[in-house]
């Protein structure tokens, strides 16, 4: 079956009129949970480097890959090994991944794992460059979104969510053949971030789907482009909390293209201390609080329990 192309709105990072980006922010997020962020400040060089070391990384042998098998969140996780969605697929998700953990809290960096420095030479001051220019692009961009819920713009740095946030990196490569199988095989099932703003880039090669009504069946999928130079943004499950469902956090879906599939995640989630409550722009007497208050860490902790299938 074919699908149409959504068409997301484009947020320039770098735009001088805060409030109208602020606007187009609420609506992307209203609407779609999905938009594109261009001029954020990361170089098409420095994603050029990324691509490359991680495609490195990914070609070697899996036994070298494997001895740095995920630990806290931290390393390589092989094909099928996650699960998104237990009910479309039993076998598991056809991807492989690699996670970098915060670089800035010192009683979480030792936790992160490097590939060794005479397999892939400078590939671990790549990948934390990358991650401190994503990471200050998305603090910009959290503030934006503070505008967005008429909040003020230093909101979410006043509750501590900005405070040592809990910024996770995620290298992703979707292997073009699969061989042959009686069950369909997604690359990444149908699903919802949990946390607050996914900042993803790829290659270029399709595969992204979202579906904007998650409750409506069938499932109605929309393909979304690649724009290069541009940062795919959506929010998580955690925003949709934070916002009593004013922004939505939207079901998408990675599916195989036939050819490998690259691809980039930062996922910026606050202080794990931080508390999650309904946010008083986003409740009133006719529209109450859906969820009760929840700290960021339990509530991740949680959703990444649920998530792997072993």
């Amino acid at each position: 079956m074919t699908t149409e192309a959504v068409n997301l709105p484009i947020i320039d990072l770098s735009s001088s009129d805060s409030i109208s980006s602020a606007n187009s922010i609420r609506q992307a997020c209203i609407e779609y949970g999905f938009f594109y962020l261009v001029n954020h400040g990361v170089e098409e060089e420095l994603f050029a480097e990324v691509f490359d070391r991680s495609r490195n990384f990914f070609s070697l042998p899996l036994e070298d890959k494997l001895k740095l098998t995920r630990k806290h969140h931290r390393g390589y996780t092989p094909l099928f090994m996650e699960n998104l969605d237990f009910a479309s697929s039993s076998k598991g998700d056809s991807k492989e991944s690699f996670y970098v953990g915060s670089l800035d809290d010192p009683t979480l960096i030792n936790l992160n794992q490097w590939p060794p420095e005479d397999i892939l030479p400078s590939w671990r001051p790549a990948m934390e460059l990358y991650y401190r220019k994503v990471l200050s692009a998305g603090k910009r961009l959290i503030s934006l979104i503070a505008l967005a819920l008429n909040l003020d713009e230093d909101f979410f740095e006043k509750v501590g969510a900005l405070n040592k946030p809990r910024g996770l990196l995620r290298l992703l490569h979707y292997p073009g053949e699969l061989g042959s199988t009686d069950e369909e095989i997604y690359g990444a099932s149908a699903h919802s971030d949990y946390g607050m703003v996914t900042l993803l880039a790829s290659n270029g090669v399709p595969g992204l789907q979202v579906c904007r009504d998650k409750s409506k069946q069938p499932r109605i999928w929309e393909d979304v482009l690649h724009i290069d130079g541009a940062f795919i943004v959506n929010i998580g499950d955690m925003m949709e909390r934070w916002t009593n469902c004013l922004f939505r956090s939207t079901l998408h879906r990675v599916m195989p293209a036939g050819q490998e599939r690259y691809s980039v995640a930062f996922f910026m989630d606050p202080n794990e201390d931080c508390v999650v409550e309904c946010l008083k722009s986003c409740c009133s007497e006719e529209s109450p609080a859906r969820f009760p208050p929840v700290r960021s860490g339990d509530y991740l902790e949680e959703r990444f329990r649920l998530t792997y299938a072993t």
